[in-house]
């Protein structure tokens, strides 16, 4: 064949899902890093912000080696991508929405505790309808891996517990590491199934 098949917005709709991963994995072990109250404060962030920077320039490299690929796709196609992105835009808009009202009613009722199990319910919902609109089918366990570790948290985990001079927030920290990993470990399969395109392209071409 003379040209490949695959996509260039397919490719790049990969290397944009590996980039969510990158950033809001790194927000989220930050979350775990405050909840420990300064304990291994240095080396925790210098680690997580080295996965972020890494899968952040997987991202990137995908973006990169997708420019020879064809921009063209077929009738349809154009309008189809154009739907899915509207879609995205509505979904993260609804997701920011509810995690802010979360935000005003804990500390409106003075459960600020309860902020961070919230919010990563809130995320984990989110990636079932970004599942289904993108055809990626392990949103389906990110999502369900999230709501999961929002659930013992709030049903398992005390709040806080005392180490020594430190009062670590147990469940910001569980939370923070946990939804990091879960996301990194999302983006990292997002990343192969990019480059499974790009070499399947290569094949084609």
């Amino acid at each position: 064949m003379s040209q490949s098949t695959v996509p260039r917005a397919a490719v790049r709709g990969t290397a944009s899902g590996v980039i969510f991963m990158a950033f809001f994995g790194t927000l989220w072990a930050g979350i775990g890093i405050r909840g420990l109250q300064g304990w291994g404060f240095l080396w925790l962030l210098i680690l997580s912000l080295l996965i972020g920077v890494v899968l952040f320039i997987g991202g990137i490299v995908l973006i990169m080696n997708s420019k020879s690929l064809s921009n063209e796709m077929v009738q349809g196609d154009s309008q189809r991508w154009k739907r899915k992105n509207m879609w995205f835009g509505i979904i993260f808009g609804l997701e920011g929405v509810l995690i802010a009202a979360a935000s005003v009613i804990c500390v409106s009722t003075n459960h600020l505790e309860l902020f961070v199990p919230v919010m990563a319910l809130i995320v984990g919902a989110h990636f079932f309808p970004l599942a289904h609109l993108f055809k990626v089918k392990i949103y389906y366990i990110t999502g369900s891996l999230l709501c999961l570790i929002s659930a013992i948290t709030l049903f398992t985990l005390p709040v806080k517990v005392s180490w020594g001079n430190y009062q670590i927030m147990v469940w910001w920290t569980f939370l923070g590491f946990s939804s990091a990993l879960i996301l990194w470990g999302t983006g990292v399969a997002v990343w192969i199934t990019g480059r499974r395109l790009l070499n399947r392209a290569g094949k084609e071409a």
